[in-house]
């Protein structure tokens, strides 16, 4: 599925960034609880993952929770609280036998006391780790990063900051920019979602459910990626 370029290599995005979308209309599809869907989607992170990192990409961003989800029925954020834990628990150490580094991008001080030790000790458990970069965007929103590397700025007393700087304030702060961004379920829509950082990310949408989204999808989005080309503005 992959394509090689003329001189007969691979490119494979540096860093890919997904929002994870449609775990609720792929319950609805089958009759089932929202429930069914979170959890097939929790499945396909896992795999998503292990695919990622086999393919060689070396920073993988998924938006898990944003800032405006907290607008969704407690019961419903209840159930996506006991699947992160879940993850961490199982899956994340699987995870990290692989490689995988685990990296939080949002403001979890609204999240339950024991979530935050979890999601802590996974952080430094693999701090150490050399293989896929995984960002986990939770309780995360655009606007709202930008707002705290603005007070972060203000703080150490930045009065002319540059790109670089604004960069190194961001949550994503010494990894790359996305060079995708992958948004599955159809929907044509940045949802708040790491509007600095995408400013030339490469966008690619599917029709694909993320509980139904595969190796190959990805494999997909990639191939798409490398037919295209980036010019970042010139010619």
């Amino acid at each position: 599925m992959l394509f090689l370029n003329n001189k007969g290599i691979f490119l494979i995005p540096g860093h890919v960034a997904i929002i994870m979308d449609g775990n609720g209309r792929w319950a609805k599809k089958r009759s089932l609880p929202r429930a069914f869907g979170h959890k097939q989607g929790v499945k396909t992170i896992k795999n998503i993952v292990r695919a990622a990192s086999s393919l060689g990409i070396k920073v993988l961003t998924l938006y898990a929770f944003s800032t405006e989800n907290w607008k969704r029925p407690q019961s419903e954020i209840k159930i996506l609280f006991s699947l992160l834990r879940q993850f961490i628990k199982k899956e994340l150490k699987d995870l990290s036998s692989l490689g995988v580094k685990l990296r939080i991008l949002g403001d979890l001080s609204k999240f339950p006391e024991t979530i935050r030790i979890e999601v802590e000790n996974a952080r430094k458990t693999t701090s150490q780790n050399t293989g896929l970069e995984l960002n986990i965007a939770l309780n995360y929103g655009a606007r709202q990063e930008l707002i705290h590397a603005f007070k972060e700025m203000s703080k150490h007393g930045i009065k002319k900051p540059t790109e670089e700087i604004v960069s190194s304030f961001l949550y994503t702060a010494g990894q790359s920019d996305p060079d995708l961004l992958i948004r599955t379920s159809g929907e044509f829509r940045i949802s708040n979602f790491l509007l600095w950082q995408i400013a030339y990310s490469e966008i690619y949408v599917t029709g694909k459910l993320w509980p139904d989204f595969t190796q190959q999808d990805l494999e997909i989005a990639i191939s798409e990626f490398q037919k295209r080309e980036r010019r970042f503005g010139g010619l």
